[in-house]
């Protein structure tokens, strides 16, 4: 699925799919109307028979000009299943949360944590609750938001989480730098330095509280150490690696099209390329 934005308020379904058919199949196109103006409200969803084409209907037609001057913004659109919930006693478990709310919700499926970086048997306040899929992880919402569930006798904070971007899978594999959380407060950056530059020859390292970025000079190298030190022990704590991921340009526009689709009926949908799944092959 993408969302399309930028639209021009005259134009219709008739300027849409012939642009749109060039990268491929079309299994559902919704272009928000306003009912009252006649007109549509700028934006569109469109549905593919295949992630492939979804992402080169984003090649294709991203920063389009539709109209003289009018150009459109496309990008990825993926239903989001994940919830950020506040309010959480801090000395409570991953184990703990995920039993207590699926006492109060259906289809919860994994819980995200983390600890504070001076205390490892304490949380940081708040959760992700990652559920089965967008439904369940709306009618949670909904549930918990509604003041008449309590969790440890609380009324916790809940809100949509905005899910972790994805960059394209073309920039990820040039990226040379790593990602390094979960360290205990005794680690330094000499440590880690001393620790991956075992690997290769590295560029630098920079320390923030409970995590690290490892620049490497080569991509081979960095690969090699995600894969030997992820899960190992440094100063006595488990240790997370993966990619860091480059900033991403198109950042923005995402966060103006979920800014969009949260005054309609798709509210709860966020944009990132590229989708996890492809939608079903039609027929």
């Amino acid at each position: 699925k993408v969302f399309v934005g930028k639209i021009p308020r005259d134009l219709y379904e008739d300027e849409l799919v012939p642009l749109f058919e060039k990268a491929g199949p079309i299994w559902d196109l919704r272009l928000m109307m306003d009912p009252l103006s006649g007109q549509n409200r700028g934006y569109a969803f469109i549905t593919f028979c295949s992630k492939d084409a979804a992402q080169e209907a984003v090649k294709l037609c991203d920063n389009y000009e539709i109209r003289p001057g009018k150009h459109l913004g496309v990008c990825i659109s993926v239903a989001n299943n994940r919830l950020f919930v506040g309010s959480i006693p801090k000395n409570k478990t991953k184990e703990n949360i995920l039993e207590e709310f699926s006492k109060v919700t259906e289809g919860l499926v994994d819980v995200i944590l983390y600890h504070q970086p001076d205390d490892k048997k304490k949380n940081r306040g708040f959760c992700f609750l990652e559920y089965e899929d967008h439904k369940s992880a709306a009618q949670a919402r909904r549930r918990l938001m509604s003041g008449k569930v309590k969790v440890w006798g609380n009324v916790v904070t809940v809100e949509w989480a905005d899910p972790v971007e994805e960059p394209d899978p073309e920039v990820m594999a040039k990226v040379k730098v790593l990602f390094v959380r979960n360290l205990a407060t005794t680690v330094t950056e000499e440590i880690l330095e001393k620790s991956f530059s075992e690997f290769g020859k590295l560029e630098r390292v920079k320390k923030l509280k409970d995590y690290a970025f490892v620049h490497f000079e080569d991509r081979g190298a960095a690969v090699k150490a995600m894969n030997e030190m992820n899960g190992k022990e440094i100063e006595g704590e488990e240790i997370e690696i993966v990619l860091a991921k480059p900033p991403d340009k198109k950042r923005k526009e995402r966060q103006a099209a979920r800014q969009a689709s949260r005054s309609t009926a798709y509210e709860d949908y966020y944009y990132y390329p590229p989708p996890r799944m492809p939608p079903p092959i039609r027929g």
